[in-house]
C-alpha cells in the first residue's frame, strides 16, 4: 500500500520527538543521550518511566480510536458516526464517573468498566442507526449522538457534584490525557485488546461486503446482523480501553477514517488497515504539540484534538458528496 509506508515513517518520527521534547527541564539534547545510554539519573527517569509509557499509551489509544472509528462509520454507513460524537466515549466516562464516586481511584480503575460503558453507548447508537431515516441521514445521527452525550455528561457531571474527591481525581483525566498512566494499567488492557483485535480481523471482510448491500452481503453468506453485534463489541472493547487510559478523546475516531479515506479510498479494509499508523499518528503529534505549546505547562490533549477535529467535522458537513458510505 503506497500510503502505509510514509505514515509509519511519520509515526516513528513522531514517537522519537515523543522521547525527545517535553514541558520539563530535560531537552532534546539531554533525551537524546539517554537513549544513547549517557544521561543522568534525572534525565533517565523523565525519559523511561514519564516520557516512554506516554508515548506507548499514545500508541495504543490512537490505534484503537482510529479502528473503532472505522468500524462505526462502517456499520452505520455514515461518515458522521464516530465514537465521541454517538455517546459512546461518554458512556464509558459516565462509567467511570460512577466508579470514582464509589470511591475508585483513576490510578487503579479496571478498564472494564469503561468498556461496559462504552458497549451501553454502542447499543444506544445502533438502536439510534435502526430507526427510520436515521441511518441515511449524518446530521440527524449527529444530533441524536449530541443529545446521548449530552445527557450522559450531565448525568456524569451530577454524580461528581456530590463527590468532590471524584471530581477532582477526574477533572484532568475527562478532558483527555496519556499523562500519568504507567506500564501496569497498559498491560493490563492487553487481553480485551487481543479479543478486540481479532473479532476485528473476523469483520474487515463481511463489513466490505454489507458495504453493497445487505442483500449482497447474504447472498455472499454472511449474516449483516451478527457482523453488527460484533462490530458493537469489538467498538466497545477499543473505546472502553483507550477511555481507561486516555480519558475521552474525541474527533478521533472522525478524523482518522476521514483522512484514510482521502488517502486510499473507501474500501474498508484498506481504511482499517492504515488506521494502524494513522491512528497513533494524530494522538502523539497532537500529544506532543500539547507539550510545547503552553511551556511550562500542558495543554490538554482532548482541547487540541477538538481544535482540529471540528474543522474537519465541518468539512464532512458542508461535503455533497458523502451523504453515507
Amino acid at each position: 500500500m503506497s500510503a502505509f509506508i510514509p505514515v509509519a515513517l511519520l509515526l516513528v518520527f513522531c514517537c522519537v520527538c515523543s522521547l525527545l521534547l517535553g514541558a520539563g527541564n530535560v531537552g532534546p539534547k539531554e533525551a537524546f543521550q539517554v537513549l544513547l545510554g549517557q544521561g543522568t539519573d534525572d534525565a533517565n527517569f523523565i525519559v523511561y518511566e514519564l516520557r516512554l509509557p506516554r508515548t506507548l499509551i499514545g500508541l495504543v489509544a490512537g490505534l484503537c480510536l482510529g479502528i473503532a472509528g472505522a468500524l462505526m462509520q462502517a456499520v452505520a454507513r455514515n461518515p458522521l458516526a464516530e465514537p465521541g460524537l454517538l455517546g459512546v466515549s461518554a458512556g464509558s466516562a459516565f462509567a467511570v464517573a460512577i466508579a470514582l464516586a464509589m470511591g475508585a481511584s483513576t490510578a487503579t480503575l479496571p478498564a472494564e468498566l469503561a468498556q461496559v460503558g462504552a458497549l451501553i453507548g454502542c447499543l444506544c447508537v445502533i438502536a439510534v442507526t435502526q430507526m427510520q431515516g436515521q441511518c441515511n441521514d449524518p446530521i440527524r445521527l449527529v444530533l441524536a449522538g449530541a443529545a446521548l452525550t449530552s445527557l450522559l455528561t450531565a448525568m456524569t457531571s451530577l454524580l461528581l457534584m456530590y463527590n468532590e474527591r471524584a471530581a477532582d481525581e477526574i477533572r484532568f483525566w475527562v478532558t483527555g490525557s496519556v499523562a500519568g498512566r504507567n506500564f501496569e494499567q497498559l498491560m493490563s488492557l492487553a487481553p480485551s485488546l487481543i479479543i478486540a483485535f481479532v473479532c476485528v480481523l473476523y469483520v474487515a471482510r463481511p463489513l466490505a461486503s454489507l458495504a453493497l448491500g445487505e442483500r449482497v452481503a447474504i447472498g455472499l453468506g454472511y449474516k449483516p446482523g451478527r457482523i453488527r453485534l460484533i462490530v458493537v463489541f469489538s467498538v466497545a472493547l477499543l473505546v472502553g480501553a483507550a477511555t481507561a487510559i486516555a480519558g475521552p478523546v474525541i474527533f478521533v475516531g472522525l478524523v482518522v477514517p476521514f483522512m484514510a479515506r482521502a488517502l486510499i479510498g473507501v474500501d474498508i479494509r484498506r481504511t482499517l488497515w492504515l488506521c494502524v499508523p494513522l491512528g497513533p499518528l494524530v494522538i502523539i503529534s497532537a500529544d506532543v504539540i500539547s507539550r510545547l505549546i503552553a511551556q511550562p505547562a500542558e495543554m490538554p490533549l482532548g482541547v487540541l484534538t477538538a481544535m482540529v477535529g471540528a474543522p474537519v467535522l465541518l468539512a464532512i458537513v458542508r461535503s455533497q458528496r458523502l451523504p453515507t458510505l
